[in-house]
């Protein structure tokens, strides 16, 4: 998890592990903006070719590579998706988008709401942006690599666990994505949460709203992964 392609680092979600017998891997790609785009993008897509290449001594079924982030990071991991598609490289069973950054343009109701209120608001976003873009944002010469919301054709990509807050800057531009990945025939499951802000569940993880977004994302998981059902937390 990076948040606005310019803040964190390789062990800042060293504790974000999955209750499930798997290889967590996390790609440290460089941040902007010594390193604007598309480098972060292209770091991402190596790590994905490099995890597909090394499967075997990594102990990996290559046919079930999972993609996940929070924040930028969520950005980062749907554009490395729609990178792997249109490459036609490793095949992906899932992407997950924890309050996915896509959308650069700075035009949807939430990010004027969310504006000089909470740590992650509309001029952080901005900043961030700015840092990963430079002056192409909001303009015409953004990839959908960068800001998958630019994106108008999402058929193809995996099935598609998304959530977000409803009192967070990234709350319409995530309801969107699925929005579009539902028109374009993609599995997706979106939770808005009510009430909640931007990074909630790693914040304030006893609260009682990220216990049920925690609970949720695992009760996903287990359906894709085909294990068994997770006990729901008590309290």
């Amino acid at each position: 998890m990076m948040f606005g392609h310019h803040l964190g680092n390789l062990d800042s979600y060293d504790d974000w592990l999955l209750d499930h017998d798997v290889v967590l891997i996390s790609v440290d790609y460089r941040l902007a903006p010594e390193h604007p785009d598309p480098y972060p993008i292209e770091d991402c897509y190596a790590g994905l070719l490099w995890v597909a290449a090394h499967a075997d001594e990594l102990g990996v079924d290559p046919d079930r590579i999972v993609i996940a982030g929070q924040s930028a990071g969520a950005g980062l991991a749907a554009g490395t998706a729609l990178l792997a598609r249109d490459r036609q490289g490793p095949t992906l069973l899932a992407q997950i988008l924890v309050s996915p950054m896509l959308d650069d343009r700075d035009s949807t109701v939430s990010t004027m709401q969310i504006d000089g209120v909470g740590l992650a608001d509309r001029q952080m976003t901005r900043f961030g942006w700015n840092a990963y873009l430079g002056p192409r944002r909001a303009t015409a010469d953004v990839s959908v690599y960068a800001a998958p919301a630019r994106a108008t054709d999402l058929s193809g990509l995996p099935p598609t666990y998304l959530d977000c807050g409803s009192a967070e800057v990234f709350r319409d531009e995530t309801v969107a994505y699925a929005s579009g990945l539902w028109a374009a025939a993609v599995d997706a499951e979106l939770h808005v949460w009510p009430g909640a802000f931007h990074g909630f569940t790693s914040m304030m993880p006893g609260a009682a709203v990220s216990r049920r977004a925690t609970s949720a994302l695992a009760d996903w998981t287990s359906r894709l992964l085909g294990a068994p059902d997770p006990v729901a937390p008590q309290g």
